[in-house]
């Protein structure tokens, strides 16, 4: 029997907000939402960025919607852009070149053609014949301005004591605690529900971390007349947001891992954990990733790679001569390429059987997540053919799970959707052709990237916890950043519109495809059933008489939640770092030949099994 894996909390930060409890879903929609709703969320929003004025005061209001999602670069100085020019120097009358340096700034290796000597001031001169290289110190002014930012006034650095972390793993570490917090559940209950084998924790990150406290800093060091640091290297590694949740967050001594799929990285976690669930024995998995590449190099190579929203682009799309920075994605219309962002998204997913043991609310399942490479390609940046494959097989579950008729009229895409000239034209051809061979005449199509941007190893996360928010709240977001559609747009069996399209109550969503795809081939399509088919399929399996026991549990951990989104919202998110607290030796764990023991876990790890391989049985001794 394959164990469903439902999806029982989430969490995160991007540029909408907090991603637990609705938030970040919520700050997309909110010109569509009640009254109500839109109040919680600039009260969520005006908490995590540090806002002083009350939820009624437009000014205030006004602030936070212009201080969140796509806007211009805040990070960094995009007038003043460092950087070093590249030159050779030499005297104009054709002498030596002469100049004194203090005696620690001296070459270890002396250019053949200088000749040093000491002054008379303790500092070295040196003469120098012919032409010399240098580095000259030089400002520009970015050609790209616009970005996915978290809120402004957040800084993940200072919810915990983050000891000069990178700041992926800053936002890795806020973002996994909002997740952990969301289920309702003490995470110590969890722990004595489970074996420490049959928990894991998978995430990752795309670029891994690049700024100046991981991998970036250490490259540039030498360049720059510094040393590395000790941490940098190790900190730097694309897996570490997993080690981070192992080691500081949840104290997890189960399957771990960051499987990386460029910007499908988050699918592919996802992937990861719903397997080892449905086929390996893993009870609770936490599934992520987090990004945080708005730097002014990371920028600026994506720009000379030609793949993100030049200003001057931009501009000449409208006929304007001041960029458009809040819609600089634009998804399926005319547009200029795509816009970088930094987000965390995790989610807590159990098999059926914990998350009813424990009242687990659930928001959902995830049956399937499909991958396929693209085969030979012409250059590892350009879309190939395998993200057909993954739609297909992902349509074809949907299909056998819940019939022709609910991916007909009950379904929905979230697309990648990264804005860029080439992905309007081939993703708009995979999900049309599939459409129409599936028989669904008018497909509807989300792309939160025209909201968020492209937060690469986090961005499926943005996709999926959207899903969660549709069927909540009954919208799906349209793509409001464009105007129409472009000419090259294959969308005949697809409704693509910048206005957010309201559900049928009566004949709702039941399924929702979730598609990445990034550089390299790496191709990722996810299903997600409704928290509605996922209580209709446990009952079918569990019966009604376990499904009330389970409603009534969850009750308390219903309030639970709700207790915590209120704490949050006025104190900001709680950030869990358990730097050095219960860590354990070799001489704390109980081990015999049957068993091993954890302490904290409810359940030991058994040594005895079967042989997996019986019919393959070579010659024993015994």
């Amino acid at each position: 029997m394959n164990r469903l894996p439902v999806i029982v909390g989430f969490g995160g930060v991007n540029p909408a907000g907090r991603v637990s409890c609705h938030h970040a879903f919520r700050r997309t929609v909110i010109d569509a939402l009640p009254r109500a709703a839109s109040n919680e969320t600039f009260e969520s929003l005006r908490g995590l960025m540090g806002l002083s004025a009350t939820n009624e005061d437009q000014s205030s209001r006004d602030y936070i919607l212009n201080h969140t999602l796509v806007r211009k670069i805040e990070l960094y100085d995009i007038n003043d852009c460092d950087f070093h020019k590249s030159s050779r120097i030499q005297a104009s009358n054709g002498d030596a070149i002469r100049f004194a340096v203090p005696v620690r700034q001296l070459p270890e290796s002396i250019p053949d053609n200088w000749s040093v000597k000491s002054s008379a001031n303790g500092k070295i001169e040196v003469e120098v014949q012919g032409e010399t290289p240098v580095l000259f110190p030089d400002r520009k002014v970015a050609r790209v301005t616009s970005a996915g930012q978290l809120p402004t006034g957040f800084d993940p650095a200072a919810t915990y004591p983050s000891r000069n972390h990178p700041r992926g793993l800053q936002v890795t570490i806020v973002s996994a605690s909002d997740a952990a917090h969301s289920v309702g559940i003490p995470w110590e209950t969890i722990r004595r529900s489970v074996g420490p084998d049959e928990m894991a924790v998978f995430a990752g990150s795309a670029m891994g971390q690049l700024d100046a406290n991981g991998n970036g800093g250490m490259l540039q060091a030498p360049y720059r007349g510094k040393r590395p640091t000790s941490k940098q290297i190790a900190l730097g590694l694309s897996e570490m947001p997993a080690d981070f949740v192992n080691a500081y967050v949840l104290g997890s001594m189960g399957g771990t891992g960051g499987i990386i799929g460029a910007c499908a990285t988050f699918l592919y976690n996802v992937k990861q954990g719903v397997d080892e669930i449905r086929h390996g024995g893993k009870r609770v998995v936490m599934v992520g990733g987090a990004e945080a590449p708005i730097t002014a190099e990371i920028v600026e190579a994506y720009r000379i790679m030609g793949a993100v929203a030049e200003d001057e682009a931009l501009m000449e799309l409208d006929g304007s001569d001041v960029a458009d920075n809040r819609r600089a994605c634009r998804p399926f219309s005319s547009n200029a390429g795509f816009t970088l962002a930094e987000a965390g998204v995790y989610l807590v997913l159990m098999d059926e059987e914990l998350a009813l043991e424990l009242g687990a609310q659930i928001y959902g399942s995830v049956p399937s997540v499909f991958i396929n490479a693209d085969g030979f390609k012409k250059s590892i940046p350009s879309p190939g053919a395998g993200n057909y494959l993954t739609v297909g097989k992902a349509l074809a579950l949907s299909r056998a799970i819940l019939g022709e008729n609910a991916i007909r009229s009950r379904s929905c895409i979230h697309a990648h959707g990264t804005g860029t000239p080439q992905n309007r034209v081939t993703e708009s051809h995979i999900l049309n052709e599939l459409a129409k061979v599936f028989n669904i005449e008018k497909w509807p199509v989300a792309a939160v990237k025209a909201f968020l941007g492209h937060t690469l190893a986090a961005a499926s996360g943005d996709q999926m916890t959207s899903v969660l928010g549709t069927w909540e709240y009954g919208w799906l977001p349209g793509i409001s950043t464009i105007d129409h559609i472009a000419d090259d747009v294959f969308h005949s069996n697809l409704h693509i519109d910048s206005q957010h399209l309201e559900l049928d109550p009566e004949n709702g969503l039941e399924v929702a495809l979730v598609n990445s795809k990034g550089f390299g081939g790496n191709n990722a399509t996810g299903v997600v059933l409704s928290p509605s088919v996922t209580n209709k399929m446990l009952e079918s399996r569990h019966g009604k008489r376990r499904m009330l026991e389970h409603a009534k549990k969850n009750e308390k951990v219903f309030e639970e939640i709700r207790s915590y989104d209120q704490r949050a919202t006025t104190d900001g998110i709680p950030s869990i770092y358990k730097f050095g607290e219960d860590v354990l030796e070799g001489e704390d764990l109980e081990i015999d030949s049957t068993s091993i023991r954890v302490p904290g876990f409810g359940k030991p790890i058994n040594l005895t099994v079967d042989n997996p391989y019986e019919d393959m049985q070579p010659a024993r001794s015994d």
